[in-house]
């Protein structure tokens, strides 16, 4: 990034209070207040930041759910799939299809990498992608919503698969319709909005395997995912999860919480494990999905084994679970759009912050748009 020189104000305009010192004076008014008047609260929330921000800690470095590590092996074997033709093979195929919607086919690239490993690995690999084959700004922006309509990390897939085939329902159309099918549909609807695209020829991109060694692929491509995890991934999600802390302890996020209680159900998806997959991962959605429907060892019965059991609810509830399939198999939760994409796109395309975060967002809405019409279609023939 370019650094600017410092502007050089004159002595009378270096006088003059700016707006942000304003604001800087009344913060300070407001910290001393809390001091003296509402210590306990102040020191409360912070504490509920630090304790927020560190489950992200456990889940990286020192749980039991091994996050860190899958990250490192997902870029690993991305780098690997890179060198062995993987992402030249990707755009012969997805060429035509790219070209009959006057797209750069470089846009899905980190879709397939994020279906077969992890979101983080996938904007690590793709980014420089993006750029390698000339994407528009507009294509760039396209290839970070449609990322955010991709699983997240392959378990998603095998525990949702789990979850959909305990429900008594065949697994293949709604991985077909869910997964695979918005490869092409979103960079098809995203383009009526951002329309400064172009179809690559195959002539006019570069071949994207590189060169590296065997020992230095493996060695080099570990290093790049223990500095992702430790260096863009931590620092990212520590930061969400403070501010859903702070939003936590005052109250506001029970609201949140609230209203997708309310929505989710109305527009086909299990609340329980919508929620889950917007404020904390898909892949635990699907585990407690998978669970909801079998008796656990200690002989619990899962929440919707009794729906499942009534043929007055049983296709309801099939509808419900495969809307929670769609949204589970996304780039949600909130820290990866907020947080983790910009962290690891940044400074790799020529988007700003911003743009990459509002692209981010854009596609994970259209995520629930998608998972609420594909519930509908499916409730159709339960």
């Amino acid at each position: 990034m370019e650094n600017k020189a410092p502007v050089v104000e004159s002595a009378a305009d270096r006088k003059k209070w700016q707006p942000i010192e304003y604001v800087g004076l009344v913060l300070f008014i407001a910290f001393l207040a809390c001091l003296f008047f509402a210590h306990e609260q102040f020191s409360g929330a912070f504490s509920a930041m630090f304790a927020k921000a560190y489950k992200m800690f456990e889940f990286y470095l020192f749980g039991t759910s091994m996050l860190g590590a899958t990250i490192v092996v997902s870029i690993m074997t991305g780098r690997i799939l890179e060198r062995l033709g993987f992402t030249d093979a990707l755009m012969r195929i997805f060429l035509p299809v790219m070209k009959f919607i006057n797209v750069n086919a470089a846009v899905v690239v980190g879709v397939i990498y994020n279906i077969l490993g992890d979101v983080n690995a996938a904007g690590r690999i793709a980014g420089p992608v993006v750029m390698k084959a000339g994407c528009t700004k507009d294509e760039q922006k396209i290839a970070i919503a449609t990322l955010m309509n991709a699983p997240a990390s392959f378990s998603i897939i095998v525990l949702g698969v789990i979850a959909l085939s305990g429900a008594g329902i065949n697994p293949i159309g709604p991985m077909i319709i869910g997964i695979l099918l918005p490869i092409i549909l979103v960079p098809a609807f995203l383009k009526l909005f951002w329309r400064n695209t172009k179809a690559a020829e195959i002539k006019d991109l570069p071949r994207f395997t590189p060169k590296t060694g065997v020992m230095d692929l493996i060695f080099g491509s570990a290093r790049e995912g223990v500095n992702t995890v430790l260096l863009i991934i931590l620092p990212a999600g520590c930061a969400v999860y403070a501010i859903i802390a702070l939003l936590e302890y005052f109250g506001i996020w029970q609201y949140v919480n609230k209203f997708f209680e309310w929505l989710f159900p109305i527009i086909g998806i299990e609340h329980t494990t919508g929620l889950q997959t917007i404020t904390v991962a898909g892949t635990l959605a699907m585990k407690t999905l998978s669970g909801a429907n079998a008796v656990a060892a200690d002989g619990t019965r899962g929440f919707l084994m009794d729906a499942l059991a009534n043929p007055a609810t049983v296709a309801a509830t099939k509808k419900l679970i495969v809307g929670s399939f769609v949204l589970g198999n996304s780039s949600w939760p909130v820290q990866v759009p907020l947080g983790q994409v910009p962290a690891v796109w940044g400074g790799v395309i020529d988007l700003k912050n911003g743009e990459i975060i509002l692209s981010a967002v854009i596609g994970c809405f259209i995520r629930i748009l998608y998972a609420a019409l594909v519930a509908q279609l499916f409730g159709l023939f339960f």
